[in-house]
């Protein structure tokens, strides 16, 4: 009778949490109108100890170990338990507070710790390694051995060879590295939000568009203060680092946007950074390897530091001497506009724009009325109608997680259903700096049905004001058409299983479909499409297009040199061979002083807010971003040759690269696209610098 009511108990409390029970919702996504903060840590609990019991019947099995019955039953662990991750630490990132942080750091390790119950659980790695023995006589398909080597592999990396002290160390360290990078991420976050330029003097606010001005006006009278407010957040930082006159005031956001996280208070990262790479060497050195990039590597395109450190190097030789002479280019012309001194680093948005204003007389004002938001995205949604035959249905019985987002159904060309598409485009203090896709739930087959895609884009783009609606600047538009292309690869998947999807893709080979589709907005036959003034319906002038065309690589071996050092500074962090003990700052400088061509600004880092690669998935692989380019500006090339909007050339790039995830090796997939191996070359030449 006890164990009867324990039951019902058990039951009803299962009822009551959503986030436990099937979503009865169209086609199946997250209720998010019934799911509280306090339901996700049960849930957790809940679905770790079922995810548990799964491992335990695998590794148990007295059946001799099969592909099937070890390496596709590994691959479908946890269906529950990831379908809660995939919408928690979503929201955390993009509808966060205190209350959901404390729950990640209370949940990262549960589920650190249920990871190596899989990995070094020693019944279970026998099984695996005896199927993977005989994987020559298996006759696998491409995509079989794929997730085969990458099983095999996910348990060598996860611990499965290590032995007594070494084992529990690992153990730790994997739990203390979850934490941490949280940690870093709240940090990150509290500090952007913590900052606000408050101006009550209209004088200090010249040379800013109206745009501008009446968003920080927004601003401030929503914190119930007069006058004009701006933030650390892009929409409102953008512009006046752009546009004000006051250099003064682009002083204090400069320093105060280089200095987040960097600061004598609670939120200071430095410690944290240091104590996240000094577990990642630690662990690295356990695994048998002498730097965390060693062992970050092993399954990327370019698998050693070696051949990223060189990566970087030849394209920092080849770009480098075009930084200095725009350095030059745009100091001389401040000079003759009246700069005293030595050009600063909060002078060079204001004065590179007033430069390409003379020199290309076009400038972001002059093009965000033909950029609205709401016409962007119909371009960005016709594009991929036009490439590759796919419509979007806007919809509104799909529960939301904030009253900003929006929901589309996604129909194939023949019209089946292929995914379901969720876009959150404000900033909001819940929310992370940036841009980026995600997925509330991945592509794979589940009992021989096709489990269709839940794809998120999330950005920070300008707020619409009381006078306009929400105008991008031409950035921001290949912001969208960027994690547009993320989208797209998630929302075309066709794998069968989910560590061969979207998921599993290397990170410098994820980025070849974001990048490829920033192309399409230098294009004239995309912009003519949909481009048209939001006040009087007129086209874009062809004039503001041949500008948008001949002003692409104004700065660019500015911009290649700064991205470059981001990659530098990565990678020294990620091959030490002893904990840092510098000073922070000093650190960085000798990463990337190579790339430095403006004066120090003291007391200012990036690393503290580096979260690519201290709170994201990017350790070691910053330098995906260019190497993803040097794909782009291949593949783009093909396009240009057969025609941008070619059914049959997007139909290869479909089938080979978009709908195929992690299933094959990356440079096979490109290789059978493009039918050669990428070069520097295009790149430089798209760049202007060779």
């Amino acid at each position: 009778m006890a164990a009867i009511i324990l039951l019902v108990a058990s039951c009803g409390k299962t009822e009551q949490n959503p986030l436990l029970s099937s979503f009865d919702t169209p086609h199946q996504t997250p209720p998010f109108d019934k799911i509280k903060a306090e339901h996700y840590e049960p849930a957790f609990d809940a679905a770790i100890e079922e995810a548990k019991k799964e491992v335990e019947q695998i590794a148990s099995s007295k059946e001799n170990p099969t592909f099937e019955n070890t390496i596709v039953a590994l691959d479908n662990i946890g269906e529950k338990m990831n379908a809660i991750s995939g919408i928690f630490f979503n929201l955390n990132a993009c509808l966060t507070d205190s209350l959901m942080q404390d729950i990640a750091q209370n949940v990262s390790p549960k589920l650190t710790s249920f990871s190596h119950a899989i990995y070094m659980n020693p019944q279970l790695f026998e099984r695996v390694k005896q199927v993977h023995e005989q994987k020559a006589t298996l006759n696998l398909n491409p995509e079989q051995t794929m997730l085969l080597e990458n099983t095999w592999k996910a348990f060598i990396d996860g611990g499965a060879n290590l032995e007594g002290a070494d084992r529990e160390r690992f153990k730790e360290i994997s739990i203390e590295l979850g934490k941490l990078s949280l940690t870093f991420d709240k940090n990150e976050l509290a500090e952007t939000n913590a900052f606000e330029l408050h101006v009550t003097d209209e004088k200090d606010l010249s040379g800013l568009p109206e745009g501008a001005k009446e968003m920080a006006a927004m601003t401030a009278k929503q914190r119930g203060k007069e006058g004009w407010i701006f933030t650390l957040h892009y929409p409102s930082m953008g512009p006046l680092m752009k546009y004000a006159d006051n250099r003064t005031l682009r002083e204090k956001m400069y320093r105060a946007n280089s200095t987040r996280a960097y600061k004598d208070n609670e939120y200071n990262n430095e410690e944290v950074v240091k104590k996240i790479t000094a577990l990642r060497l630690e662990k690295a050195k356990l695994m048998g390897y002498p730097t965390y990039a060693n062992y970050a590597l092993t399954d990327r395109m370019a698998n050693t530091p070696e051949i990223v450190n060189n990566f970087i190097a030849e394209l920092h030789e080849a770009s480098y001497p075009y930084a200095l002479k725009d350095k030059k280019e745009v100091e001389d012309f401040a000079h003759k506009a009246g700069l005293k001194g030595e050009l600063q680093r909060w002078d060079w948005s204001y004065y590179s724009n007033k430069l390409m204003q003379e020199k290309y007389a076009l400038d972001d004002e002059m093009l965000k009325p033909y950029f609205k938001l709401e016409n962007v995205q119909k371009g960005v949604f016709d594009l991929a109608t036009r490439l590759y035959g796919i419509t979007f249905k806007e919809v509104n019985n799909i529960p939301l997680y904030h009253p900003e987002v929006k929901t589309y159904e996604v129909y194939d060309n023949d019209g089946s259903f292929l995914a379901v598409l969720y876009t959150d485009f404000f900033p909001r203090e819940s929310k992370g700096g940036g841009a980026w896709m995600t997925q509330f739930r991945g592509q794979k087959m589940v009992h021989g049905k096709d489990q269709r895609p839940l794809v998120s884009l999330v950005m920070n783009f300008t707020k619409p004001t009381d006078t306009k609606p929400s105008l991008l600047t031409f950035n921001e538009v290949t912001t969208f058409l960027h994690e547009f292309g993320h989208a797209l690869h998630g929302m075309f998947s066709k794998c069968t299983y989910g560590s061969t999807s979207m998921d599993g893709v290397s990170r410098d080979f994820v980025e070849l479909p974001s990048q490829f589709m920033e192309n399409f907005a230098l294009e004239k036959e995309w912009l003519d499409t949909w481009a048209v003034h939001y006040q009087t319906g007129e086209k874009i002038p062809q004039e503001y297009i041949d500008k948008i065309k001949k002003s692409s690589n104004f700065q660019a071996g500015y911009a290649s040199d700064r991205q470059l050092s981001f990659g530098m500074v990565d990678m020294a962090w990620h091959t030490i061979t002893e904990p840092v003990t510098e000073p922070l700052v000093d650190f960085e400088q000798r990463a990337m002083g190579k790339t430095e061509i403006m004066p120090l600004v003291k007391g200012s880092a990036f690393s503290p807010a580096f979260g690519h690669i201290f709170a994201g998935g990017y350790a070691a692989g910053y330098y995906g971003y260019k190497w993803a380019e040097v794909l782009d500006a291949d593949a783009f090339s093909l396009f240009k040759q057969n025609g941008i909007f070619d059914k049959t050339t997007a139909e290869s790039f479909r089938r080979n690269v978009l709908e195929k995830g992690a299933s094959e090796n990356p440079m096979t997939l490109y290789k059978r696209f493009r039918g050669q191996e990428p070069t520097v070359d295009a790149l430089l030449e798209r760049s202007g610098l060779k």
